[in-house]
C-alpha cells in the first residue's frame, strides 16, 4: 500500500490563458477503487495524462507506483491477440491471461485470432484483463463502457469489483455503484476524494449544495440588514456631529464623543458586513446547476407510429438476429436491448429510412417526422452556426440548449472536430431536442456524456413524453425512461 499525492497542482494548456487546475491538493491510496466523475470538459482525461507524465505542470505529483492507461493504443491490429497482450503484460504467463479472460467470459481462442477481428467489447475486455496482470501498477481506466452492451457492463463491473488499485472514469451511475469504493470528483473549484460509491457521493454532494444554498440565503439577508444599519449609524453620527454648531451653547465635547461613538458602531457593523460577504464568497463554488430542457414533440393522428413484423436486419443475405415483432405507439418509449452485433443499430437505421437488407415488414405512419441521433459522431466538423443552418434548426435555440448542458461560450467558436466525445454527443442531442418530430430515434445517445446532462435528458423525456425508439446501455437511464423493452437475440 502506498499513496498518490497532488500538492499545489496547477496546469494550463500552452494555448490557453485559463488554468485547468489551480493549486489542487489531495491524496489517494493505491489500494482504492476510485470512480472519477465530473462534467464534460472539466479535465478528467487531462488529469490522467498528468499522472502519466505527458504534460509539464506546476506543483507536485508524488507517487511510487507506475501508471498504465486504458485504452492503450494498439499500433498493428493485424497481429494475433496473444502477440498484442505480450506487449501489454510482458511478464504474465499464458495461463494467467486465460484465467483473467475466463472471468470476463471471453473465449480463449481470441488469443490466436487477429486482434482487429475482435469486436469492440472483446478488445475492451482482453486489454483490461492484460493490464491488471502488471503487478504493482496502478491502472487509469478511461470510459471503458462505451463499447459494451448491458451484459458486458455487468461482467466488467463484477470483474473490477474484485480488483484494486485503479481510477475509473465513467458516467454510468449503476456501473460506478457496482465496482468502486471511493469517488474522485472534479468540481468547479477543486478536486475532492470521498469514501463510498457514486450514489452515496451524490447524496452527500446534494446535501452540501442544499446546506450552502440555505447558508447563502441567510448570509445574503444578514448582509442587506447590516448594510442598512451601517448607513443608519453613519447618518446618525453625521447628524450628532452637526448639532455641535447649532443654536445655543452645547457641550461640544460631549456631542463629539457621542458622534465618535456612533461612528465606531458604524465601523463595527461595516466590518461584520464585510466578514459576511467573505463567508458568502466561500459558498456555492462547486454548485452544479442543471437547468430544465424543453421538447416540443409533434402529435400524429395515428396511434401506431411504427410497426415491425418478423423484421431482422441482414448482411450478405444472413439475418444478424432473430426476427422481432413490435409496435411503437404515441407516448411509448421502446428500448432495444441485446448483445453487441445483434442488429440494434441496424433496426434504428431501418426505422430512420436507410436502405438496409431485411426480412419481414416495416411500416411507418403516413407523413411521420423522425428525429435521429446516430451513434457515430465522426462526421461532425465545422462551426455550430453552419451546422445549425445546414440542418434547418434555430441556431439560438440550439446554443441555448448547449449552454444549459454546460457548454462554455468559447466552444461556439471552435471547430466541432476538436470537441470532446461528450461535447459532440451533446451537439447531436441538442439538434434532436430542437427538432419537432413525431418519433425520436436515438442510438446510444449517452456515450461520453456526463452524469448531470444524463439526468437533464432523462428529465426532459419524462416531462414531455415523446414517442421514442432507442438503444442505450446505461441501465439507470433505460429504467427511468423506457416504457417497454424489446429483446434482440
Amino acid at each position: 500500500m502506498s499513496m498518490i499525492k497532488a500538492e499545489n497542482l496547477t496546469f494550463a494548456y500552452p494555448s490557453s490563458c485559463d488554468n485547468v487546475f489551480e493549486n489542487v491538493n489531495f491524496q489517494i491510496d493505491t489500494d482504492w477503487k476510485l470512480g472519477f466523475v465530473g462534467r464534460n470538459g472539466r479535465g478528467k482525461t487531462t488529469f490522467l495524462n498528468l499522472l502519466l507524465g505527458k504534460y509539464e505542470y506546476n506543483g507536485k505529483i508524488i507517487s511510487s507506483v507506475q501508471f498504465d492507461y486504458f485504452p492503450c493504443a494498439v499500433a498493428d491490429k493485424s497481429r494475433s491477440t496473444e502477440s498484442v497482450l505480450q506487449e501489454v503484460c510482458p511478464l504474465a504467463e499464458e495461463w494467467e491471461i486465460m484465467r483473467e479472460l475466463s472471468y470476463l467470459e471471453v473465449d480463449a481462442d481470441v488469443l490466436w485470432r487477429e486482434f482487429g477481428t475482435l469486436s469492440n467489447g472483446e478488445q475492451t475486455k482482453t486489454l483490461l484483463a492484460a493490464l491488471f496482470l502488471n503487478d504493482g501498477h496502478f491502472l487509469l481506466i478511461d470510459e471503458p463502457t462505451n463499447h459494451l452492451d448491458s451484459k458486458a457492463r455487468e461482467l466488467v463491473a463484477k470483474y473490477l469489483k474484485k480488483k484494486k488499485g485503479f481510477i475509473l472514469v465513467s458516467h454510468d451511475r449503476s456501473f460506478l455503484d457496482s465496482c468502486v469504493d471511493h469517488i474522485l470528483s472534479i468540481n468547479r473549484a477543486n478536486i475532492e476524494v470521498q469514501s463510498g460509491n457514486f450514489s452515496s457521493w451524490m447524496a452527500n454532494f446534494e446535501r452540501q449544495q442544499e446546506f450552502e444554498a440555505a447558508q447563502n440565503e441567510k448570509i445574503q439577508k444578514d448582509i442587506g440588514r447590516l448594510q442598512k444599519a451601517v448607513k443608519r449609524s453613519a447618518a446618525w453620527s453625521d447628524q450628532v456631529e452637526a448639532s455641535k454648531y447649532g443654536a445655543g451653547v452645547p457641550d461640544r465635547g460631549y456631542v463629539g464623543h457621542k458622534a465618535a461613538k456612533m461612528m465606531k458602531r458604524s465601523k463595527t457593523i461595516e466590518a461584520r458586513a464585510q466578514n459576511a460577504i467573505e463567508q458568502k464568497s466561500e459558498l456555492l463554488k462547486n454548485t452544479e446547476t442543471s437547468e430544465k430542457l424543453k421538447l416540443a414533440p409533434l402529435l400524429h393522428y395515428a396511434d401506431a407510429l411504427v410497426s415491425l413484423r418478423d423484421v431482422a436486419a441482414c448482411y450478405d443475405g444472413r439475418a444478424v438476429c432473430e426476427p422481432v415483432t413490435f409496435n411503437v405507439r404515441r407516448g411509448e418509449r421502446a428500448a432495444l436491448d441485446g448483445r453487441n452485433g445483434s442488429g440494434k443499430s441496424s433496426l434504428l437505421k431501418l426505422i430512420n429510412g436507410e436502405h438496409i437488407e431485411h426480412t419481414g415488414t416495416l411500416e411507418l405512419a403516413s407523413g411521420i417526422v423522425i428525429s435521429y441521433v446516430p451513434q457515430d459522431t465522426s462526421h461532425l466538423r465545422g462551426n455550430l452556426s453552419d451546422f445549425a443552418y445546414e440542418n434547418h434548426i434555430d441556431e439560438s435555440l440550439m446554443k441555448a440548449i448547449l449552454r444549459k448542458m454546460d457548454f462554455e461560450r468559447i466552444q461556439f467558436e471552435k471547430d466541432m472536430q476538436d470537441f470532446s466525445g461528450g461535447q459532440k454527443k451533446k451537439v447531436l442531442i441538442a439538434k434532436s431536442i430542437c427538432e419537432q418530430a413525431h418519433l425520436y430515434v436515438w442510438d446510444e445517445p449517452l456515450n461520453y456524456i456526463d452524469i448531470y446532462s444524463r439526468m437533464q435528458i432523462e428529465q426532459v423525456i419524462k416531462e414531455f413524453s415523446p414517442a421514442m425508439v432507442f438503444v442505450e446501455h446505461d441501465s439507470a437511464f433505460r429504467a427511468a425512461i423506457a416504457t417497454k423493452t424489446i429483446q434482440l437475440k
